[in-house]
């Protein structure tokens, strides 16, 4: 639980508890806490609470954020950081000079008050099961469960391996988490981040990603951190003194079991009953503990092994390059992507690959355009000529042409010699036509005359010359109306689009964010030589809520900007992500969402956008339709829609 007390500014004397792991301070009314005073930013700083540590981040406010630590003052911005730990109680100042408003913070621990049914240190943990033999079922189990870990190839499905066995082995358990710490060499103290929940299915066999956020029994994990040993809480909420983490996440029962190599504690399994009254007990924490000694090795080789790797990749760079364009040429051009609605796009790419029509990727800017378009190519008869790709924009006309066509010797100022287009040099192979609507009117009439004759004409030519070139053509814009707009040739428009392809933007395949995601950070980690932890749950969701205008070239530069800035070893968490994407956040917490269908999402945040238009504006549609920029009829519509 965090407490606020304000002993300056306009708010003097409020107090506030929040029983939430982000708590959002700052002058705009959808804050946790709002403060009115004029040198606040509309969304100032925010209060973070993992399993290890509470830090303040300022949000990159106008007049900053300071903290006062032992008598002196720390200010939070670009040169010290932005993001401070705090102690159990500290006072943080908003504002800077003689505007300031002053808060006290404090960080509520029940672990005073937290008692235990069973706890085994870790020098304990190796005799344990000694009496297991009796029971040849739970060893067939274990046995089991050791064997999954012990198959499971990198760090990530070594994650979901332990999380699964621990279903396995602990029949009672509905919720297993897996918090690990920062493999950060310089970090002045241990920061741990839950990187994975996973959930009891329906069935109570199968095993799936927790929907949204779990929380965990903060109290619990301490005292494993804390003690070095395995921890069993039954009847959470009486026997842990009624912590407030474990009531907020109406766990009836759980065990935890700290994961290690040698003196150092690599993380916590923490698995959790939340059915009453099937309650764990010291049987499942000695199954526990035991599966967690093989775990621990398996976490530690993980780690390892990734960091072997990044080592290896940093000296074979130029090698890898070499391969991977010779893999491209070889067709092995990898899309990533699971969503149905890029699996039906591959199925439409498979259709057209050997054709020798025309095919148009249509899109928005930064969906991998080039990608299908290369994809075109190397996946057909043609992988073994040339795939050559031009951007239309970004040459002026009479310089386009000649990149084209080609041009003869004299036929222009500056043409000392003969050169031949793209067209002749892609003879055989495939010419993308990026940007293909900024061609001027007059050459598209040459572009047409190539898809209709297969002839190129070089500037100043006399003579023409066939090729052989299969044409993809791409556009951010949509040629139905630059034609009926009068910019683009309706001839060409039909010649062009014989077979459209609509590469849908990233906010229409959510599902495959962490996909990409995760391809990104192993390719920038791979060419920085750099070992990264991967992202923490939180993060993800938050990536996979934001809405990508900038589509995937966006979630590239995103992923790379975080790789450059993570330390060695470390997660990618929240506070690392730009502000643009984390400010969905605001907007989420503040509508109550919980996850669902992206249809189920969507409706909660427009209904909470519809009643908070209403409330700023006394209930006046008229206001409320103009600010949320529909109509009076389509806002009447809406709040039918939404029984309002």
């Amino acid at each position: 639980m965090i407490r606020i007390q304000v002993s300056s500014g306009a708010q003097t004397g409020t107090r506030a508890e929040f029983d939430q792991d982000v708590v959002r301070v700052g002058r705009a009314p959808d804050n946790d806490l709002v403060l009115t005073d004029a040198h606040v930013s509309a969304y100032h700083l925010r209060i973070v609470t993992d399993p290890s540590r509470t830090v303040v981040e300022d949000l990159r406010s106008t007049r900053g954020t300071a903290i006062l630590i032992g008598g002196d003052r720390r200010r939070l911005d670009e040169s010290t950081g932005l993001v401070a730990a705090i102690e159990a109680s500290s006072i943080v100042e908003a504002g800077s000079g003689e505007d300031l408003t002053r808060m006290m913070i404090e960080v509520i621990d029940d672990d005073e008050e937290s008692r235990v049914v069973s706890m085994r240190r870790l020098d304990e943990i190796a005799p344990v099961g000694e009496g297991l033999e009796r029971d040849p079922n739970l060893l067939r189990r274990l046995y089991d469960a050791q064997k999954k870990v012990g198959a499971a190839a990198d760090l990530e499905e070594v994650l979901a391996a332990i999380c699964d066995a621990t279903l396995m082995l602990i029949p009672r358990a509905t919720h297993v988490s897996i918090t690990l710490r920062d493999d950060d060499e310089n970090a002045h103290e241990p920061v741990y981040v839950t990187v994975l929940t996973r959930v009891r299915g329906e069935d109570g066999i199968g095993r799936t990603p927790a929907v949204g956020r779990i929380p965990i029994a903060r109290s619990v994990f301490k005292k494993v951190i804390a003690e070095r040993a395995a921890v069993l809480a039954a009847d959470a909420p009486r026997d842990v003194g009624g912590a407030e983490s474990i009531v907020g996440a109406s766990i009836r029962s759980t065990a935890a079991v700290p994961l290690w190599r040698g003196e150092e504690i690599l993380g916590v399994i923490q698995a959790d009953n939340r059915m009453a009254p099937s309650m764990l007990n010291s049987a499942d924490l000695e199954v526990l503990a035991l599966f967690a000694s093989n775990a621990s090795l398996a976490v530690s080789n993980g780690r390892l092994i990734r960091r072997l790797q990044a080592a290896q990749e940093q000296f074979r760079r130029e090698n890898t390059f070499l391969k991977t364009r010779e893999q491209k040429r070889g067709g092995t051009l990898e899309i990533i992507g699971k969503s149905p609605i890029i699996l039906g796009l591959l199925s439409q790419l498979d259709k057209v690959v050997d054709t020798r029509v025309t095919v148009l990727v249509e899109g928005e800017t930064g969906t991998g355009k080039e990608l299908i378009a290369s994809a075109v190519h190397y996946r057909s008869r043609r992988r073994d000529k040339l795939f050559v790709a031009q951007n239309c924009a970004a040459l002026p006309e009479n310089l386009l042409e000649s990149e084209l066509f080609g041009h003869k010797k004299g036929s222009f100022t500056g043409a000392t010699e003969d050169k031949k287009g793209l067209f002749e040099i892609a003879d055989g192979g495939t010419l993308f036509l990026d940007e293909v609507a900024e061609i001027s009117v007059t050459l598209q009439s040459k572009l047409l005359r190539v898809l209709q004759e297969g002839e190129v004409r070089p500037v100043g030519g006399s003579r023409a010359h066939h090729v052989d070139v299969r044409i993809v053509a791409a556009t951010n814009r949509n040629l139905e109306s630059e034609v009926k707009a009068g910019r683009f040739r309706e001839d060409l428009y039909y010649r062009l689009k014989v077979f459209p392809l609509r590469v849908p933007p990233l906010r229409e395949r959510r599902e495959d964010i962490p996909l990409l995601a995760g391809a990104f950070l192993k390719r920038y980690a791979s060419e920085l030589g750099k070992a990264v932890g991967g992202f923490s749950q939180q993060a993800m969701e938050l990536l996979v809520a934001y809405d990508w205008p900038g589509n995937v070239r966006e979630l590239q530069n995103e992923v790379q900007r975080l790789v450059i800035q993570l330390d060695e070893g470390a997660f990618v968490v929240p506070e690392l992500l730009s502000e643009r994407i984390r400010y969905v956040e605001g907007i989420i917490g503040k509508a109550g969402m919980v996850k669902g269908t992206l249809r189920e999402m969507m409706d909660r945040v427009e209904k909470f956008l519809l009643i908070e238009a209403l409330r700023e504006h006394g209930n006046n549609k008229t206001n409320a339709a103009k600010v949320l920029g529909i109509t009076r009829e389509g806002l009447h519509k809406k709040l039918r829609s939404h029984h309002l």
